[in-house]
């Protein structure tokens, strides 16, 4: 095989236009049909061939233009030719669906086809030359990504040399990164079912996770994670050999990693591990990752150690989640009432609260037992078992009771023997309140619920503590007992006290404390006082000072359309300034892919690109551009085609629904699907897209932003009118004279 044809693909991206100055114009004519896009081609594969200059146009086949540029070059076989894009973030093969993609002033390549060059890489990795072998490794790494070559490489059977590489296990060091990588690259286009693979392939994969952290290769290890995962949650009957080469526990030493992307694959496999286990494996994988030096490493080296991205995030808002919703088996679990061990913990309850004098720590025994449930808060006194019957909270309400009661003795029995002093009709019943609180808890940190695919939102604090949600139960239950005594409550505002605990936990956690000291704090700060002037603070706000008054309801009406106008103004600046989405398809989402989109300044068109998690690419970076004239109608919710899809076989299914939109553009041309990272994020694109399209603005956003400055309008301009009272009804009109014979006085 000639070496030409094994060149290092990073060269020929880095070739510009300056090498072919002397056969290029510099100044092009302003192109004038849109059709016609003004390009260059180079051919990297022959450096003295100069460059052309063409007119692409779009209405031509472009094996035609292919030919052509063909013959221009003397070159035999054109069908062996294929153009490739030629920038930095822009290096696929063009074909009839990319081709829409080239501008004006471009540089393309004219480069040896897909199949050519998929077959000159299987030949080479057959090949006895390991200097060839490692060269087509390279360049097989880089086009891997490439669906058009991907599915060239397959047809041929070209994966199956790089399993049987992979497995053989002869490979190392950089050789065997660009292996690993090309692999995860060929099976992210869904082209090959992931069941394909062996046993053996898959221990070797583990041995690179499996490595001392001595030998640790980035780039190895990272592939090898992703495969693994992927692994894990797509094939069908691999799943046990994972589990048998690679535990947790060998994953948890990869966080310590300074690579971001290491650090994330390794939490994704151990979500992964998680989510298949079964319900013992599941336990025991929770103990570990509950451990003590588990939650350090995961503390200092991922939460702590640096900037938590996008694709972190989610991963540790699943893990977390996978570990809270530990609770829901026994959240779901009705009481026994002859289970011998929850009679004994009931009975446990009660001689901790009254068989332990706390000022004397002497023990003493209680007379009536069924009394002291009654304290306790029992609805059924003579059989207090029947109280956890109901679920949910079910078991767990009796689970986290224990646990304060144990854990936190000295506050477990102040507040049962603070409700015992009270009055009958001022007695916060314990164990009914921490019932109903426990299912609140549940409910504000979703146990039960399947993670949502754009959740991000972890609490550093239940990565913190062996317990998570015990000891947030028993912050809480303090907490409920506290706003009791600030309310003066009686048992009749029972909902009421309820309603302003989980007020109280809900804008505490918005505040995501650190640690659950910083939670107490936090929370405990929050007096029922405080939390009745927000409540009058945006009650105010939202109603508006006389809002009820005619005079303001016209004077409203008057000034609402100058606000509407504002709004749609803030709208097409929110899109001007553009927003980075997730990488959807109609097929599903694009794993670890990102792109911008921006409306440009005259509002006719949404420029877009390829860019990284981090990056915010100006208007000029964004290459792609689509003229709103394009667009046929703007589709969301579960009318779009990528909401109901999968994603990398997870358990769960795609449900956020109330976030997902698209833009169907004319000529039967694929979707451009989206997922908005929040429904703000969501209402104030689709706002904009309809204002644009010429819809009106629906989204509920629309009301609350024009409330809010009608309000404020309403606010400036009556400033002159503080302290005088309006009428609720305009001064009536007196009536019109008898006759117009109008007295005056000549001076």
């Amino acid at each position: 095989m000639p070496t030409g044809m094994m060149k290092d693909p990073d060269r020929t991206s880095t070739m510009s236009t300056a090498s072919y100055g002397r056969t290029l114009p510099t100044t092009p004519k302003k192109n004038t049909d849109a059709n016609i896009k003004k390009v260059a081609v180079t051919m990297p594969e022959r450096d003295t061939a100069g460059g052309q200059l063409i007119e692409f146009d779009q209405k031509r086949p472009l094996e035609s233009i292919i030919q052509e540029i063909c013959e221009r070059w003397n070159l035999q076989d054109p069908s062996t030719y294929a153009l490739r894009f030629n920038e930095p973030d822009q290096k696929l093969y063009i074909t009839e669906k990319n081709r829409k993609d080239i501008r004006d002033g471009q540089v393309l390549n004219l480069t040896p086809s897909a199949a050519q060059t998929a077959e000159r890489i299987k030949s080479a990795l057959s090949g006895s030359r390991l200097e060839d072998k490692n060269a087509a490794l390279r360049q097989l790494s880089f086009l891997a990504s490439d669906i058009t070559f991907a599915e060239e490489f397959v047809k041929i059977r070209g994966h199956q040399i790089v399993i049987d590489i992979l497995t053989t296990g002869n490979f190392k060091g950089d050789s065997l990164a660009y292996t690993l990588k090309s692999f995860v690259c060929l099976m992210e286009h869904s082209i090959l079912s992931w069941d394909i693979l062996e046993p053996e392939f898959i221990k070797r994969v583990a041995d690179c996770v499996n490595v001392s952290a001595h030998h640790l290769d980035t780039s190895c290890l990272q592939s090898a994670l992703d495969i693994l995962e992927s692994v894990v949650l797509h094939c069908t009957n691999r799943q046990s050999v994972v589990e048998q080469v690679v535990t947790p526990v060998n994953v948890i030493p990869h966080l310590e990693s300074s690579s971001p992307e290491v650090q994330k694959n390794a939490i994704a496999l151990i979500n992964a591990l998680f989510t298949r286990a079964d319900e013992m494996k599941r336990k025991k994988i929770a103990e570990s990752l509950q451990s003590k030096s588990m939650r350090n490493v995961i503390l200092s080296n991922v939460i702590r150690g640096q900037i938590v991205g996008a694709g972190m995030a989610h991963e540790l808002y699943v893990l977390q989640m996978l570990l809270l919703n530990l609770n829901e088996d026994r959240m779901r679990m009705g009481v026994d009432p002859h289970d011998q061990m929850v009679l004994r913990e009931i009975e446990e309850l009660r001689r901790i609260a009254f068989d332990v004098d706390p000022n004397i720590n002497s023990v003493r025994k209680s007379q009536n037992a069924a009394e002291d449930y009654k304290k306790l808060g029992f609805e059924k006194a003579e059989s207090p078992v029947e109280d956890f019957a109901a679920v949910p909270p079910g078991l767990l309400a009796l689970d986290v009771m224990l646990y304060f009661a144990r854990n936190h003795w000295e506050n477990y029995v102040k507040v049962v023997l603070e409700n015992s002093t009270r009055v009958d009709e001022h007695v916060c019943p314990f164990v009914q309140a921490s019932k109903r609180l426990t299912q609140i808890l549940c409910e504000v940190l979703h146990i039960g619920d399947q993670p949502s695919e754009n959740g991000d939102t972890y609490y550093v604090m239940f990565f913190s503590h062996d317990k998570p949600f015990e000891e947030f139960f028993s912050i809480s239950i303090q907490l409920l007992n506290k706003t009791w005594r600030e309310m003066k409550a009686t048992t009749q505002d029972f909902a009421k006290v309820l309603e302003v605990v989980r007020e109280q936990i809900t804008r505490s956690l918005d505040l995501l404390p650190s640690s659950f000291e910083t939670f107490r704090s936090k929370v405990n700060s929050l007096t029922y006082n405080e939390i009745s002037k927000i409540r009058e603070n945006e009650r105010r706000e939202k109603e508006g000072q006389g809002a009820q008054l005619k005079p303001i309801i016209e004077l409203r009406e008057q000034i609402a359309p100058e606000i509407r106008e504002l709004v749609q103004q803030q709208r097409l600046n929110y899109l001007m300034a553009g927003t980075r989405f997730a990488k959807y398809t109609k097929d599903g989402k694009c794993k670890d892919k990102f792109w911008y989109w921006m409306l440009s300044h005259n509002c006719k068109a949404l420029h877009y690109g390829d860019c990284r998690e981090q990056d915010t690419p100006t208007l000029e970076q964004l290459t792609n551009k689509l003229p709103l004239a394009d667009i046929q109608k703007l589709v969301t919710g579960r009318e779009c085609p990528h909401v109901n899809v999968r994603d990398r076989g997870r358990r769960f299914q795609v449900t956020a629904f109330k976030v997902a939109f698209c833009l169907k553009p004319e000529l039967e041309k694929d979707p451009f699907c989206f997922m908005a990272s929040s429904e703000n994020e969501f209402d104030l694109w689709t706002d904009g897209l309809n204002y644009l399209l010429g819809n009106e603005m629906v989204s509920s956003q629309v009301k609350k932003d024009e409330e809010i400055l009608l309000s404020m309008e309403i606010k400036m301009r009556m400033l002159d009118t503080e302290g005088v009272a309006i009428p609720a009804e305009a001064p009536a009109i007196p009536p019109p004279p008898i006759n117009y014979n109008f007295a005056y006085l000549n001076l």
